[in-house]
């Protein structure tokens, strides 16, 4: 029988009690290579050695943990994706993970084997493609158990594969990922976790008066779509967790026209979509105590002689006029309908994701998810659970003076753009205007949703930023009172 092994090394492992019995059991005199050098004990090296005992064989996977007590269950996910890459590059579809050779670090909590799980399968993620020449061999992972624990990372299972599923939406290219497929998508994860599905089409966008969406699918010959999906505990429908997703399946930024080198990624404009679609899948698995309603806008942004133009009046859903000064400032547009619509199915407080500005990069770097928000205790929760997920998120402030320049305008309620200082804390404010005095935070995942080199945990490409935070966001977010559709 071929099996692998994952066998945690520190520094001082030679100490351990539970070494000695692995060695017989493998053949493999482990203390005797770290004396020697021979097992690179460093946080996240990984030296694969080669075994074969009378009833198995295959190889130990020993990874580095830097001194006895550092291992911490944050450093746990990189460490595993090292392993998970390994363990796909080798083909090895049979990992047994020795539990306590990583279960004497003082740093580890009881959801180390979760994170770990996640890690490795996180890591194990490869991009689609559409090479006719690929001959990479096909791979499936038949079992990945830690030995000696009292349970198996189950529910990290379900965090990666959700990251992986948003990864993978982001990554198709722009004429298989339309709006159209974004929605059967969505219509089959609402199959298979029986949520209530509605889907707005351009006729119901008509008949409801969701005019900005409508605008910015003007010069598109794909049609839009509202998504709508509803998670209900019971029978009631209170203390309700809105998840907005911005889904612009390609942005060319109509006729304010983005510069060659700036569209090349655009496939990815939908990264607010996927990471509200990967949270769901989370939240269908694991059945929290919280009822939630996740609302997609999606189109593409593109150019005809009946899309929109700078200049242009247009009025939202709810009533607000808006005045175009930006046709490339249109994510801002198609969530300002979707958090209305939000707020008309019953959503007490709201969190929208979006691609939304260059202008956080700017702020923050790739590596640090901007927000905004209206309600400082509804923030604290999501601001644990980004913590505890081990994403980045910074608040930036969201003043009177920001929304005075969003309301200035000579034609209607609210310009688009005004320019570009303060760009993310004006796109989101945008939306703010839309939410009103309904807890609200903003997060702009525009520098933490693609990845241009690979990193810890996976390749180049979408990242699935943000979908374990609002999964564990929705668990403990606390929502103070508030009237409904305000």
């Amino acid at each position: 029988m071929k099996r692998s092994y994952v066998i945690g090394i520190h520094q001082s492992v030679v100490q351990e009690q539970w070494v000695h019995a692995w060695e017989e059991q493998l053949g493999q005199p482990i203390r005797s290579f770290v004396r020697a050098q021979l097992i690179d004990t460093k946080e996240g090296a990984c030296t694969v050695v080669p075994y074969a005992t009378e009833e198995e064989e295959g190889v130990i996977y020993f990874v580095g943990r830097g001194r006895k007590n550092d291992l911490t269950t944050k450093r746990v996910r990189p460490l595993f994706a090292t392993v998970g890459k390994r363990a796909k590059e080798r083909n090895d579809e049979n990992m047994y993970v020795v539990a306590d050779s990583f279960t004497s670090s003082e740093g580890l909590d009881d959801d180390w084997i979760d994170v770990a799980t996640e890690g490795f399968l996180l890591g194990q993620y490869t991009v689609p493609t559409y090479e006719t020449t690929n001959n990479a061999p096909d791979y499936e992972l038949k079992s990945f158990v830690f030995h000696g624990a009292e349970r198996q990372g189950e529910i990290g299972r379900v965090k990666a594969e959700a990251v992986n599923w948003a990864r993978t939406l982001v990554n198709e290219p722009p004429n298989v990922l339309t709006a159209t497929r974004l929605v059967e998508e969505a219509t089959q994860l609402a199959h298979k976790h029986r949520f209530e599905l509605e889907i707005l089409d351009r006729e119901a966008l008509e008949d409801i008066g969701a005019g900005a969406l409508l605008a910015v699918n003007q010069g598109s010959v794909e049609p839009p779509y509202l998504i709508v999906l509803k998670y209900r505990v019971d029978d009631t429908w209170d203390d309700v967790i809105g998840l907005v997703g911005k889904g612009i399946t390609y942005d060319t930024g109509g006729y304010s026209l983005k510069p060659k080198a700036s569209m090349a990624t655009m496939k990815g404009d939908m990264g607010g979509a996927a990471a509200v679609l990967g949270a769901m899948d989370i939240v269908g698995a694991t059945r929290p105590n919280r009822n939630v309603i996740a609302v997609i806008a999606t189109t593409d942004n593109m150019i005809s002689g009946e899309a929109i133009k700078p200049d242009d009046v247009i009025t939202s859903l709810s009533g607000k006029t808006i005045e175009i000064l930006n046709t490339d400032a249109e994510g801002r547009l198609v969530l300002a309908d979707a958090v209305t619509y939000a707020k008309q199915e019953g959503a007490d407080a709201i969190v929208d994701v979006a691609t939304l500005t260059g202008g956080v990069i700017t702020a923050l770097g790739y590596d640090k998810t901007g927000t905004l928000t209206n309600d400082a205790t509804f923030y604290e929760s999501f601001e644990r659970a980004a913590e505890d997920e081990d994403e980045f998120v910074w608040r930036l402030p969201l003043t009177e003076a920001d929304r005075r320049r969003i309301r200035t305008s000579d034609v209607a309620d609210v310009n688009n753009s005004p320019g570009r200082d303060g760009h993310m804390i004006f796109g989101g404010g945008f939306v703010g205007e839309f939410v009103g005095e309904t807890p609200w935070i903003h997060v702009d995942i525009a520098g933490t949703s693609w990845a241009s080199n690979a990193h810890a945990l996976g390749p180049k490409g979408g990242t699935g930023a943000i979908v374990r935070t609002l999964a564990r966001f929705v668990e403990r977010a606390t929502i103070r009172p508030t009237k409904r559709n305000e």
